[in-house]
């Protein structure tokens, strides 16, 4: 098993809390207030990761709100890795793959550059290349599974010849790729209705399940159909609805408020679930 992995489960069974922060940090939509400061999106990020750090287990952070600014982008996620809870994991939502001499340097980008715990992948061109991420056998490697988005129906959810849809050779060949311990699939919790036959099929391998919150995924669902066995291996995302509450904020500390309050109410209702 990955250190990585074993570090998550830890802080699970700790906290008895699967939450995962998502750090969708739009520019356009933080607060007024952090428009006052001299970088605005990192301290936003950093009043989040205040608010949330004695209910989170991991921050994700999706990189394309980083990248969409350029090289000032880049330098905020730095800074937020470096301000996230060394107890937390850190993942980047980067969704990458490509041939395998390409992977090999997103995973050195990744995994030793900016020493993220876990990354995001896309399967659809076969295990040499994701080999490369893999080969990181003390981190994550999350693969698209089974998406929240309306449009997984357009390939994950298509039917093969074999009458399986095609999410559920993914499945397959993920379980086959655990050989290290240290893979993984994101699963929408917009699909609880196979959430809990997926876990049936993959008893071993590491949950992240966004679309709580915003998306209309449900929390309790997630959290009884997506851990494992032993109650972890699952980390359940929860983004827009956690980091952007609703109402007007006269300073920092009542944003922190906010979200903290937020944060304890998802985290309670972890608990109840598990």
């Amino acid at each position: 098993m990955s250190t990585v992995r074993q570090k998550a489960n830890s802080r699970i069974s700790h906290l008895r809390s699967l939450l995962c922060v998502g750090l969708d940090s739009d520019d356009q939509k933080i607060p007024e207030i952090f428009k006052k400061t001299g970088s605005p999106v990192l301290e936003f990020n950093r009043a989040i990761i205040r608010a949330t750090s004695n209910s989170a287990v991991a921050y994700k952070i999706n990189t394309a709100f980083y990248e969409a600014r350029g090289i000032p982008g880049i330098q905020d996620m730095e800074r937020t890795l470096a301000d996230i809870p060394r107890a937390c994991i850190t993942i980047a939502d980067a969704k990458r793959a490509d041939i395998g001499n390409t992977s090999k340097k997103y995973a050195e980008a990744f995994f030793e550059h900016w020493s993220f715990d876990a990354l995001t992948v896309a399967p659809y061109m076969g295990f040499d290349s994701l080999e490369p991420f893999f080969a990181y056998e003390d981190k994550l490697v999350f693969v698209l599974c089974l998406t929240s988005n309306e449009g997984s129906k357009d390939f994950e959810e298509q039917l093969l010849g074999d009458g399986r849809p095609l999410y559920e050779t993914v499945l397959e060949k993920v379980n086959q790729w655990n050989r290290g311990g240290n893979a993984g699939i994101v699963v929408g919790a917009t699909k609880n209705g196979q959430l809990e036959a997926i876990r049936a099929a993959a008893p071993d391998l590491f949950f992240l399940i966004p679309g709580v919150g915003a998306q209309g995924g449900s929390l309790d669902e997630a959290v009884r159909y997506g851990a494992d066995s032993a109650k972890e291996s699952a980390l359940v995302n929860v983004s827009r609805s956690l980091i952007f509450p609703q109402g007007a904020f006269a300073s920092i500390d009542a944003f922190e408020q906010a979200v903290s309050v937020e944060s304890e109410k998802l985290h309670l209702a972890m608990k109840r679930a598990m």
